[in-house]
């Protein structure tokens, strides 16, 4: 029997309401300006019904799980939803454009690495030969998409970790905003969209977190669109004194060397920014040259705490600049 998830909790801000809560393994909240305190707990309530909608339908934790049915049955043609479909084909675009780089099959490999962010793993670095047992396993080459059919290959898995997250923000902003037209930011996790500018026309502030501290690193401006982080300041393993993060390259089952700690990207989705700081984050140290190249708006932490950052197509500190 499942457990009902606590009642979301409500605050009031600046200028509105900030409601919070918890789902997809993230503090997930919503900001909310120029409406009454029944209407924000509404508002909240339904954000977090729709988070956790989402959570349910493709968590790979969970035994009734669109993920677990699939796993159960690998070997054959299975037929799919129309949103499962969408995330699917989406995850195929990924796979293109990132020459490989980005693959939902990669998820696999959790079976041979722990990362726990404590530094204490020299031990839990596995055997090149676990690894690459697991990687007869990944590959988006391997399986068969024909929507709405899959045939997906005994032993292999499918993780929408990658994308889950900043579909959800996308799907409950664009619930939200069917519900009112009043200026609101959902964030869930640190991945972000927002309505538009505040009430006032004011940007929303968005800090970004400087790697191992609570501190920001930066502040931005975001008035429209959305943010999308990607970095492994909490994941990561030590062993023989190098850093070795989470972010692990599907080609050959390792961590990624050379990467950013974190990579932050704006774009018109959320969806479409966490793919972009995912793949930069997979380019290890050509993370900010690839970014640089695409004109993408961006701010990148290097491994000594340094910003670099292209907003608005123009290079220089991410403070006091505008994301739209």
């Amino acid at each position: 029997m499942s457990v009902a998830a606590p009642a979301p909790v409500l605050h009031a801000a600046p200028g509105g309401w900030r409601g919070g809560f918890d789902a997809m393994a993230s503090p997930c909240e919503l900001l909310v300006e120029g409406v009454d305190e029944t209407t924000a707990r509404r508002l909240v309530a339904l954000a977090q019904a729709e988070a956790l909608r989402i959570e349910r339908r493709f968590s790979r934790y969970r035994d009734d799980s669109v993920v677990a049915r699939l796993h159960a049955g690998r070997g054959g043609w299975q037929w799919v939803d129309d949103e499962t479909a969408q995330l699917l084909d989406f995850a195929g675009r990924c796979h293109a454009l990132s020459e490989g780089l980005f693959d939902i099959t990669s998820g696999v490999l959790r079976q041979a690495w722990t990362f726990s962010g404590r530094g204490d793993g020299s031990d839990r670095v596995p055997s090149a030969a676990a690894v690459a047992a697991l990687r007869a396993r990944v590959g988006w080459h391997r399986l068969r998409w024909q929507r709405p059919r899959l045939w997906l290959p005994e032993g292999m898995e499918l993780d929408f970790g990658g994308i889950g997250k900043e579909y959800a923000v996308d799907r409950t902003l664009a619930l939200l905003r069917a519900e009112t037209d009043a200026p609101m930011l959902v964030n869930f996790g640190g991945d972000l969209a927002c309505s538009g500018p505040r009430r006032d026309g004011s940007p929303w502030q968005v800090g970004i977190e400087q790697p191992g501290t609570p501190e920001a690193a930066a502040v931005l401006n975001l008035s429209a669109g959305a943010l999308a982080t990607s970095g492994d300041a909490r994941r990561f393993v030590m062993h023989q004194g190098r850093r070795l993060g989470h972010v692990l390259d599907p080609r050959t089952g390792w961590p990624v060397e050379g990467a950013p700690r974190s990579v932050t990207v704006a774009a018109n989705t959320c969806v479409e920014a966490g793919m972009l700081s995912t793949m930069a984050l997979l380019r290890g140290p050509g993370a900010a040259a690839w970014l640089l190249q695409l004109g993408v708006p961006h701010a990148l932490i290097d491994d000594h705490g340094h910003v670099q950052a292209l907003f608005d197509r123009r290079e220089g500190p991410p403070a006091n600049e505008d994301a739209s």
